[in-house]
């Protein structure tokens, strides 16, 4: 009987055992189970932060070297546009200052409807039904004096003919002197000339004898051009080829009284010099060809623009 109970005492721890280990393994087997879905949450939270970090490296990269891009200038609006007037051949901009694109030009006399001002001295214009930019100092709020007059006799006319009248004007007649220039030309010159006019005055090749009373006519007008902003030049008068009816030696002697006897206010330019050096095609004597008056132009333009 002793036998029989210490065999089932015995059954009984064995089998206690293995319930024992069972029961073990199963929570081994549960823990396993949650760090495995422990580990994949972290690995996935891990992987979601890389992630961001490396899209957020990516946009760091793609705008690398990027700088804000702003107006160096600002604008003030005009409540209504304001009519003005270019006193000079000007580029129109896309933006207010000489670094951006060219998109136009005004010439001279141009009319314009100024939208703004901005405060770097640019104008915002209405242009071609967009927006440009011109810089101030070339426009005025009433219709301004032609850049250019040249006054003359013939040699003025076959200048305009060789050079055009884009910004320029010219009062002058062929075969005139001093009479035409105090009763006709004198008039004209107030009606087109004003503030900030440059005139150039070319007579004497026709009656060189005068040469007191161009000198008398120009200085007692000096004060009234000079108070209208009118800027005097008087050029030389040129030489002659061989077959002209007057001399080179008359139109030196001309020349020095004017020169001498201006008053100091009219700026001279010495065109006899710069042929006589440069050379000049005179067939008939008296007149230029076209490449000599495109040459004497420039000349004129060098030194004026020398002495602005």
């Amino acid at each position: 009987m002793r036998k029989i109970k210490r065999k089932n005492f015995i059954a009984l721890l064995a089998f206690a055992g293995m319930f024992a280990a069972v029961v073990c393994a199963g929570v081994t087997a549960d823990q396993k189970v949650i760090a495995s879905e422990n580990i994949s949450e972290v690995t996935e939270t891990v992987s979601n932060e890389q992630v961001l970090v490396d899209n957020n490296l990516d946009l760091e990269v793609a705008n690398a070297g990027k700088e804000v891009e702003t107006a160096p200038y600002s604008i003030t609006d005009y409540e209504t546009p304001v009519t003005m007037y270019a006193s000079d051949t000007v580029n129109v901009r896309a933006g207010a200052g000489t670094d951006y694109d060219k998109i136009g030009k005004l010439s001279w006399g141009s009319a314009v409807q100024v939208i703004g001002a901005t405060d770097n001295g640019w104008y915002e214009i209405s242009y071609n039904e967009n927006l440009g930019f011109v810089m101030g100092d070339f426009f005025t709020e009433g219709l301004p004096g032609v850049p250019y007059l040249f006054v003359g006799d013939s040699r003025t006319v076959q200048l305009k003919m060789a050079v055009g009248s884009t910004d320029k004007a010219y009062v002058a007649k062929v075969g005139e002197g001093y009479n035409w220039f105090k009763n006709t030309a004198l008039s004209e010159i107030s009606e087109t000339a004003g503030n900030g006019t440059v005139m150039v005055i070319n007579f004497g090749v026709n009656d060189l004898g005068n040469a007191s009373k161009y000198i008398k006519l120009v200085n007692s007008n000096i004060d009234a051009w000079t108070e209208a902003g009118i800027t005097v030049y008087y050029a030389a008068v040129t030489p002659v080829g061989s077959s002209a009816r007057v001399t080179n030696d008359q139109i030196e002697s001309f020349n020095s009284r004017l020169k001498n006897e201006l008053d100091p206010r009219i700026q001279w330019i010495d065109g006899y010099t710069f042929l006589q050096q440069n050379g000049f095609n005179a067939s008939d004597g008296l007149h230029y060809d076209k490449t000599t008056y495109k040459n004497l132009y420039s000349y004129y333009m060098s030194v004026m623009t020398t002495q602005a």
